[in-house]
């Protein structure tokens, strides 16, 4: 057993998440529910768990740009990630059909996922926003709630025993979101290790960024996400969060090194292996 915080509730997203990295090594993830993403920062420093998993990015909706934030403020590095097929589920109580449903509960993020479901098939039900895909589902089986859906994983549907009247009703089957592992006892040989995540800042003035990219191109490092959020209190100044694939580990090492003098506060938020 190891105690995994995550963001939300059991069921959600971030729990399929951390039971599709652990099974790996046949470990079982004892769940540790937190409010807020912070909420998993604090669970590590207090030793409330053993490990966390936390959303960065998502293939329709983005990058969750305060959690970037997150990785930077404190000081825990990556040491895994996982790409989740997010497959959304419309669940209520056995033994009612989708014509029973008069309305469905879940996380905003899961309406925009499945609004064109609702408006094509189903147009009488009323789609209310909650804090949670999970606590949604878990509060249909609590309070046994007829005539009320929940849209949710399969996983949820599974520990609430609520049945999936449709299943998969999101709009883009392409639907992944990336996850992050944060576990101080995964350790990897550096022959193992593929891909890293980065933050820094440049000097303020033309080129710099593209002298950058154009270096870490020569050391054959390819870029797989970029992401800038703004300095406070410095004008039109950025934080860069890059994360970079490779093949060789020293020549990793060797494009840090050419790239460090000319840029500030580096910070390597992870290495490790890359999921896909």
């Amino acid at each position: 057993m190891k105690k995994v915080a995550i963001q939300g509730y059991k069921g959600c997203f971030h729990e399929e998440a951390a039971r599709t990295f652990y099974a790996q090594s046949g470990l079982v993830p004892d769940i540790l529910e937190c409010d807020t993403f912070e909420g998993l920062y604090r669970a590590l420093e207090n030793e409330a768990a053993d490990a966390a998993v936390m959303a960065i990015e998502n293939t329709v909706s983005g990058g969750l740009i305060h959690n970037f934030e997150l990785l930077r403020r404190y000081d825990r590095k990556i040491k895994g990630e996982v790409y989740l097929r997010i497959k959304q589920n419309l669940m209520a109580l056995p033994g009612q059909s989708i014509e029973d449903i008069k309305e469905v509960r879940t996380h905003y993020m899961a309406i925009n996922q499945t609004r064109d479901f609702f408006q094509g098939e189903c147009p009488w039900i009323t789609l209310v926003e909650s804090e949670d895909t999970a606590k949604s589902a878990a509060e249909i089986a609590g309070n046994r709630l007829l005539g009320v859906g929940a849209v949710a994983s399969s996983l949820a549907s599974e520990l609430y025993s609520l049945e999936i009247l449709r299943e998969s009703i999101e709009t883009y089957k392409q639907n992944f979101t990336r996850f992050l592992i944060f576990d101080e006892a995964v350790t990897l040989p550096e022959s193992a290790i593929d891909k890293a995540s980065i933050c820094f800042t440049l000097p303020h003035k033309p080129g710099s960024l593209a002298h950058i990219l154009t270096i870490l191109s020569f050391y054959d490092m390819n870029l797989t996400r970029i992401q800038s959020l703004p300095i406070p209190g410095r004008e039109w100044q950025y934080f860069f969060y890059v994360d970079i694939k490779f093949d060789d580990y020293n020549r990793y090492c060797q494009a840090l090194s050419a790239v460090r003098p000319l840029i500030e506060d580096l910070n390597i938020l992870g290495e490790y292996k890359a999921a896909i």
